[in-house]
């Protein structure tokens, strides 16, 4: 990925902040809705679609969380009776969201997660590696940060040598081009990640403040790591104020890699389609890869001045039980006639005979998109389209 600082081209901010202020999202889908937003903007168009545009959308994801204090939050359906059993679980409350304890329990045994707490401390800050997650699919890790009079974590300043798409005299690009000896000391700015001495390359990922642990950096990389299943972990962060570098270096080693099946099976009712393409299967979580093509159903309910959103995806084991998505997408827009969905969810508590996918759709008025029924402890009302409904058996 090369120095990410250096490499990454900002487009104009106050742009974002606008689209972000205009939106009907919860917060706990802002900063994801942020990435997606921006890969359709023009702004975005100058790089390819792989890692030189997403390392630009995830050092402005992090910048505009830094301003609206939203940050990357899992949607975190987890009854109270589960929360108190996995409190007693060291990686609770970090990298893990409806979980089950013997599901933890088999990704600490594999090796999958893990507690480094290696720290380093230089000029009155310490870091330290709190937390580390690695599944063959997905590897995330949290920086904890300690020290007197610390501002927000992530860095909400831009170097001066990067390359600026637009108005260079952007209010809030001048804002944040702050000479390093101007910069208020503690921020911690975007990490270099290595695997046995090679920079980490990946198409999507998060940075920045994880808001539900006080003074912590999250890191998470989330599609096309191609990481085997032992090698070194460096991992290497710049504090603002602080002339040295903070590194780490730790072991991963994983006993199982994620069961991956690839089905290519598919199902249409003449006028909209999808293809399962890879579904990955391990003790903390599970991907769903799929695309599909055409116009969206719409139900009787949704005509007038309401219409069906985007076609979202449950997936439902040979028990009946549901998994949760890590973070669930709203799109205030009319649907797109095709879709490419590579999505996590929580894991399956055991490995099931077959996984049933059930499509559906929210319902969302035209006027403004905002979705009927959309509330604290609801997506929305839900339309299923017991039509487009796909099982599929698991072949171990």
């Amino acid at each position: 990925m090369g120095n990410l600082q250096k490499q990454t081209e900002f487009a104009e901010l106050d742009a974002i902040e606008q689209m972000i202020r205009e939106s009907s999202l919860p917060k706990n889908s802002m900063s994801y809705q942020i990435m997606n937003k921006l890969e359709d903007s023009p702004l975005s168009r100058t790089s390819s679609r792989r890692k030189p545009n997403l390392i630009k959308r995830t050092v402005l994801v992090a910048s505009a969380a830094a301003v609206l204090g939203a940050g990357v939050i899992g949607t975190g359906f987890v009854s109270p009776v589960m929360a108190d059993a996995l409190k007693k679980i060291p990686m609770f409350g970090t990298l893990f969201e409806g979980t089950s304890e013997k599901s933890v329990q088999a990704a600490i045994q594999q090796g999958i997660v893990s507690e480094p707490n290696q720290s380093v401390t230089y000029d009155g800050i310490t870091l330290t590696v709190a937390n580390l997650l690695y599944d063959g699919t997905r590897l995330s890790f949290i920086l904890d940060r300690e020290g007197v009079d610390l501002p927000n974590t992530s860095s909400p300043y831009i170097d001066e040598d990067s390359k600026i798409i637009g108005n260079p005299d952007n209010e809030y690009i001048k804002s944040r081009k702050i000479p390093e000896k101007d910069q208020k000391k503690g921020y911690i700015k975007m990490p270099t990640i290595l695997a046995n001495g090679q920079k980490v390359d990946f198409s999507e990922g998060s940075f920045g403040d994880y808001p539900k642990k006080g003074n912590a950096y999250i890191v998470e990389l989330t599609k096309d790591l191609k990481l085997p299943d032992q090698f070194e972990l460096t991992i290497q962060a710049n504090v603002t104020g602080v002339n040295r570098t903070f590194e780490f270096k730790i072991p991963v080693n994983i006993d199982n890699k994620a069961l991956v099946l690839k089905p290519e099976a598919s199902k249409s009712d003449g006028q909209f389609s999808y293809t399962v393409k890879q579904l990955d299967l391990s003790p903390v979580s599970t991907r769903l890869v799929l695309d599909s093509k055409g116009q969206v159903p719409n139900s009787p309910e949704q005509k007038g001045d309401y219409s069906a959103s985007m076609v979202y995806y449950e997936i439902v084991d040979d028990q009946g039980n549901v998994l949760n998505p890590s973070r669930f997408e709203y799109f205030n827009s009319k649907p797109k006639t095709e879709y490419h969905i590579d999505q996590l969810f929580s894991p399956f508590n055991e490995t099931p005979k077959t996984i049933t996918i059930k499509p559906f759709t929210l319902t969302v008025n035209t006027k403004d998109w905002s979705v009927v029924g959309q509330g604290k402890n609801s997506l929305g009302d839900k339309t299923y389209l017991k039509d487009l409904e796909l099982t599929i058996p698991v072949k171990q």
